[in-house]
């Protein structure tokens, strides 16, 4: 049963969000509940869920998802992963731990198909880094 929570958010809940939830489930133990949702919902992007499963995370499962406002206001932790979702994330309870992690979009690259996953990697790997240094912290 988990008693902590923990929710990543970033603007359309498609890619950095989604790649920080499938890192969290990986590195918090089960005391935490994990969620991660967008200030709008863009749909899960499939170059998402294909750097994922590079690095051995399926995420292929999880749903673009609005934020839930009764979640939000129960978190131990919120983690807004840009500068949109951090202007926009609802006020929480002085006793939430907010943290903003300042991102790039992965969705906005431009170029071959390669150079495109190219940028998507580098953002999955600063999350896997943030998010185990989190969960270290927390856990």
């Amino acid at each position: 049963m988990s008693d902590k929570k923990v929710y990543f958010i970033c603007t359309g809940n498609s890619c950095r969000s989604q790649m920080a939830e499938g890192f969290a489930e990986k590195y918090f133990n089960s005391d935490w509940e994990i969620r991660s949702a967008g200030v709008e919902t863009h749909g899960l992007n499939p170059l998402a869920v294909e750097v994922m499963a590079e690095v051995g995370i399926d995420i292929s499962h999880h749903t673009s998802d609005l934020i839930n406002n009764d979640f939000l206001q129960q978190c131990d932790l919120v983690v807004t992963l840009c500068g949109n979702a951090r202007d926009k994330c609802p006020m929480t309870p002085s006793e939430v731990k907010r943290i903003h992690w300042p991102l790039p979009d992965p969705a906005q690259a431009t170029g071959t198909k390669e150079q495109v996953l190219a940028v998507f990697r580098k953002v999955r790997d600063q999350i896997n880094t943030n998010v185990r240094d989190l969960a270290q912290k927390y856990n």
